[in-house]
């Protein structure tokens, strides 16, 4: 009994030292408390793990929020600009980080940032349509056919108007991340262009990808993104279309059985920041802003090479039937129902970007 005792006595100091070693939870995401296999991620980017900068006299807080999973890329890029920021600025700024759509979803944490009304930094692309038209080229189908091309289109002329226009619209650009080609997930085998006549599927709220699911003969239903797995799941919708990250890190594989390969988008979304409040931060600040949103996009787009081939070997592995397609039939009919569509300013960036092939 005595033995018992000692023994019990001894457990309950051992978990009251691991309970101390623990520290409190934030409700902010930061390295400290991401998972494991986050954390793990994020130390092969940095030489060295150095202790968090001092941001309890904070004169700025931003806040980031993004609509995807803390095991994706862009989750870790956050992780880095946070870093770099708390850091570089001597814990004068602090960062904190709102994944997996906390904040609502991406159309609702853009509002936030132009109402100033809690979010202050985001990831968003073709979106941006609904405050700035032409930014819908973004989510041309077909346009770009390589990465070489997007990487031409994103440092070249176009690039540049498309920064533009998102400043008019009241971000500013201070990074960019590249994203690898969508394709359609489904319960039903699509082989060819005329199974996809009446497929209800779930599209990003953006006007130009809803017209290129039209014209396919699909009923394209615009969704935030954390409402896609449960509808899947309840048959409120059959497919979805996504890069490969973001089928494997949403578990889409779950809930899906084909994965049609019709690379019918190669886009990117901004890491924006609100223009009113980068305006805010005196110019030393602004710097490091500028530079941690660099410092973000080199660490996503290491990752994002890294992944793309393993999650395409994970989602097989994972049950998910890969459907080769006519690639150029998709093509004809997304292309030729968006280009009528489209106003004489969008022609013309279609028409740049195009001759960058």
């Amino acid at each position: 009994m005595r033995k018992r005792l000692t023994a019990l006595v001894m457990s309950a100091i051992m978990a009251a030292s691991l309970a101390a070693c623990g520290g409190s939870s934030t409700t902010s995401t930061t390295a400290a408390s991401a998972p494991a296999e986050t954390k793990a991620a994020a130390e092969t980017q940095a030489p060295a793990e150095k202790p968090a900068a001092d941001t309890s006299k904070a004169e700025f807080t931003l806040t980031l929020g993004h609509i995807n999973a803390e095991s994706d890329s862009w989750h870790q890029g956050a992780l880095a600009f946070k870093e770099y920021v708390e850091e570089n600025s001597n814990g004068r700024v602090a960062v904190e980080i709102y994944p997996n759509s906390q904040l609502g979803s991406e159309i609702e944490m853009i509002t936030s940032i132009l109402q100033q009304s809690g979010c202050d930094i985001t990831f968003t692309g073709e979106s941006m349509q609904t405050y700035e038209p032409d930014l819908g080229m973004i989510g041309m189908p077909y346009l770009i056919q390589s990465d070489e091309q997007m990487e031409k289109v994103l440092t070249g002329e176009p690039g540049k108007h498309f920064e533009e226009l998102m400043e008019k619209a009241g971000l500013k650009v201070i990074g960019y991340f590249t994203r690898g080609p969508r394709y359609i997930t489904s319960n039903k085998k699509i082989e060819k262009l005329a199974d996809m006549q009446n497929l209800l599927i779930r599209t990003p709220q953006s006007p130009m990808t809803v017209a290129a699911f039209e014209a396919t003969g699909a009923k394209p239903t615009p969704m935030a993104l954390s409402e896609v797995f449960t509808s899947l799941q309840q048959g409120t919708i059959e497919a979805q279309e996504n890069p490969l990250a973001m089928i494997e890190t949403q578990s889409f594989y779950e809930v899906q059985k084909y994965l049609i390969k019709t690379a019918h988008l190669r886009a990117w979304v901004y890491i924006g920041i609100g223009k009113a409040q980068f305006d805010a931060l005196p110019a030393d600040l602004q710097q490091v802003v500028l530079d941690g949103g660099k410092r973000a996009q080199e660490v996503e787009h290491k990752l994002f090479l890294e992944n793309e081939e393993k999650y395409e070997k994970q989602l097989q592995e994972q049950g998910m039937e890969f459907v080769d397609v006519d690639v150029q039939e998709f093509a004809d009919a997304m292309i030729n129902g968006v280009l009528p569509t489209l106003t004489d300013s969008q022609k013309a960036i279609y028409d740049s970007i195009d001759a960058l092939k």
